[in-house]
């Protein structure tokens, strides 16, 4: 009994050293920046970094003469069905999360265990807007044609697909409000890739300003003060 008590106790202790290293590490290498890439081209398209307080977003112009979103995105997959928006935040993250987790205090365990560790789907979260106004919640980047063409390649290429490139939707009533929807996506959310670890390398990227690494909003806004 006391050997199991010893081994039970020690279990514990590697248990609250490896949360403690993960702590420090996502306190501290979000610190690390990566600086924006040098550019000749004129920076005249606008994006925005939006936080909720715990989970970022990308929010891009729906049409430009690179690309329209709303042919990838539709407005009729959303609730209210209005097509008069000027642009759309999207966001990476664990489905079971966005889908079966309304509010905090409806958090399963099981559903923050697969979400840790590689055993749930991902999916992507997409919200019209039709004015976007900058504070501490929201930053604006402005980007030239080829950043701009570098970031629709890597948001793009986190939808996942159907057999004629269409972007997935998944069919649900666990929407946020009347104008968002979700996508099947690549990828899998974990502790070490988190929501906001995807929001980062999207600004990477697009050769902007970045944290090296960081799970949170915090390490992303810090580099945007």
């Amino acid at each position: 009994m006391k050997k199991t008590l010893q081994i039970i106790l020690k279990c514990l202790a590697g248990i609250v050293g490896l949360v403690l290293i993960y702590v420090i590490l996502a306190l501290t290498i979000p610190l690390i920046p990566v600086q924006k890439k040098a550019t000749a081209g004129k920076a005249e398209i606008p994006v925005y970094l939006y936080t909720n307080g715990v989970h970022t977003d990308i929010v891009l112009p729906i049409k430009n003469e690179q690309i329209d979103w709303s042919k990838k995105i539709l407005f009729e997959n959303t609730a209210s069905k209005i097509t008069d928006f000027n642009y759309v935040g999207i966001g990476w993250g664990d489905k079971g999360f966005y889908l079966d987790t309304p509010t905090w205090a409806e958090l399963k365990v099981s559903t923050a265990f697969h979400a840790a560790f590689w055993l749930g789907d991902s999916a992507m979260h997409c919200t019209f807007y039709k004015t976007m106004k900058e504070g501490n919640d929201c930053k604006k980047i402005m980007l030239t044609e080829s950043e701009y063409a570098d970031l629709i390649r890597f948001v793009d290429s986190k939808f996942d697909k159907n057999a004629a490139g269409q972007n997935i939707l998944i069919p649900t009533k666990a929407v946020y409000g009347n104008n968002d929807s979700f996508y099947e996506a690549k990828g899998s959310y974990s502790f070490l890739y988190t929501c906001n670890t995807w929001t980062n390398d999207a600004l990477k990227a697009a050769g902007q300003k970045a944290a090296l690494w960081t799970p949170t909003d915090f390490g992303i806004f810090q580099h945007y003060k």
